[in-house]
């Protein structure tokens, strides 16, 4: 082996290692460490054969028949290219180090020590084919299955540690809230309402995983909490009931059923049965609440006969509902009508449709625990935006509408007609790359979402992304929307680098939906 591959296993090599497990371990990371996922993502994005991975298989075989310098060489600079290529890319959602993820690139790194021993002891010779086969982003699943046991042993103790904890409690009420879409925004809302009486903890950001909510109550959770929210999330059967397992709810809310990850949960019908688990696991004398504005929701509530109150906007049939709705430039006034009594007064900051029907969520449970109607009032009247849900903010006389959490046909089209009723003499532009883990059904619900872009009627629309660009340039162009006035581009930078020069005060812009990195 001469001085050229000492100089590439020595030099080149480590760089190249560092970037690409790093970048396999966060789309593992971001594909919810499931291996089932993360194979998808592989084999949907093409990435099983990036430019890294052949140069792992193309190499490394290449390697097993000659060490020429000039291939030697070659291989080198490729591996040079690539690494510096990965450092330099800003990634939106970057690797946490979590000690879950410690744990997984430990097991990696010495998954390559102990391919270069084998390969020592064999023959010297395959030490540079095992070294790049080892950069294969598959090798991630095998680390990660080695990992399995201790990780069910840690996560059995953090979970069993949280229930003691919880049982230490007997008086902490609990709320679930779930849904495709909303529960966020209504977590928010609902704590600031209870907040007007009680001494409130709500499951922090995008917590809302079995492992997320042991973390809540391990991390955050103290004796003098007397309400807990818990947001749950789910991309299969059985994930909701597996977090009301833990913290047993005595009230909770269903914001919606939609056919978000239709891709793992098969039908809407699936998706349904799982949110209603949370209704289910209440006990004897628990206060489900049930949106039926959502039309799966209220049909599953039907069929199966679930006893809640209901609540909703658009619905005549709900138990409360907000009615009255009056928009202005400074604010949204509206009442809540609960059977024969209409309660006035509310007024809020918060913009959309989505939004009032999030806060009448909250009203109900608010009520349903004892706070004031003058409270109610107060709370409404001071809620805060929930960022990246339908905020608003402006920049040198330009409205940004954010919506990029957003990743549902309901709430896009409830973002689209807030930007075409705003007040403006600007331009209104909408910037998105549509949504994603939709199944079968992502084509027609992207193609549709772009006529619903051409009935806003804005000025410029940026198609981000390959991942649906079809879908919705085919829905504007059913929408009748000129062809001139939309851009594909491959990032959200890219739109924003063509964007800014065209924007002016009184110009208005919604981002609807941003893709994390393991969208193409």
């Amino acid at each position: 082996m001469d001085i050229l591959m000492l100089k590439f296993l020595g030099i080149v090599y480590p760089f190249f290692l560092i970037a690409t497990v790093r970048y396999a371990t966060q789309m593992f990371q971001q594909n919810s460490y499931r291996v089932e996922r993360y194979n998808r993502w592989l084999r949907q994005t093409g990435e099983w054969h990036s430019r890294a991975n052949l140069l792992a298989l193309v190499g490394g075989v290449a390697l097993l028949f000659t060490h020429h310098w000039v291939l030697t060489l070659l291989l080198g600079l490729w591996m040079l290219v690539i690494a510096v290529a990965e450092f330099s890319i800003q990634y939106k959602i970057k690797l946490a180090y979590t000690m879950r993820v410690r744990r997984l690139l430990f097991t990696r790194l010495a998954l390559v020590v102990v391919a270069f021993v084998v390969a020592r002891y064999v023959d010297e010779r395959y030490e540079a084919s095992l070294l790049l086969f080892m950069t294969f982003d598959y090798w991630v699943i095998l680390a990660n299955l080695i990992n399995r046991p201790l990780e069910a042993a840690i996560t059995r103790w953090y979970y069993n540690d949280a229930k003691r904890r919880l049982r230490s409690m007997p008086h902490l009420r609990i709320i679930g809230i779930t849904g495709s879409f909303g529960k966020t925004s209504t977590k928010h809302f609902l704590y600031r309402v209870l907040s007007e009486r009680y001494n409130v903890l709500m499951t922090p950001g995008n917590f809302n995983t079995t492992l997320g909510v042991v973390r809540t109550v391990r991390e955050h959770l103290k004796p003098h909490h007397e309400v807990f929210i818990v947001e749950m999330g789910a991309k299969q059967r059985g994930d909701i009931k597996e977090i009301c397992d833990l913290v047993k709810p005595e009230m909770g809310i269903v914001t919606s059923v939609g056919e978000m990850h239709l891709e793992t949960f098969g039908s809407v019908e699936n998706i349904a049965r799982t949110k209603f688990e949370l209704i289910e696991a209440l006990p004897e004398g628990g206060f489900g609440v049930v949106n039926i504005d959502s039309e799966a929701a209220f049909d599953y509530l039907k069929r199966e006969g679930v006893r809640a109150t209901t609540y909703g906007v658009d619905n005549a049939q709900a138990d409360y509902r907000a009615v009255d709705v009056r928009y202005s430039e400074l604010e949204t006034s509206f009442a809540i009508k609960a059977g024969d009594r209409v309660d006035e007064g509310y007024a809020t900051h918060i913009l959309g449709r989505g939004n009032i029907l999030n806060i009448t969520a909250a009203l109900a449970v608010a009520e349903h625990l004892g706070v004031s109607l003058e409270g109610r009032r107060r709370a409404v009247k001071q809620i805060e935006q929930v960022e990246h849900r339908l905020s608003m903010r402006r920049n040198g006389g330009i409205t940004i509408l954010d919506d990029a959490y957003n990743s549902n046909p309901t709430g896009a089209r409830m973002a689209l007609e807030v930007l075409a009723g705003f007040t403006t003499e600007g331009r209104r532009y909408v910037v998105t790359p549509g949504f994603v883990e939709m199944g079968a059904k992502q084509y027609d619900n992207n193609r549709a979402f772009g006529r619903d872009i051409a009935s806003a009627k804005p000025d410029g629309v940026w198609v981000v992304n390959e991942v649906n660009r079809e879908a919705i340039t085919r829905g504007l162009e059913d929408g009748g929307y000129l062809g001139e006035k939309v851009s594909s581009v491959a990032s959200f930078k890219e739109a924003m680098a063509e964007l800014q020069p065209r924007l002016k005060a009184g110009d208005v812009v919604l981002y609807e939906n941003d893709l994390p990195d393991s969208f193409k």
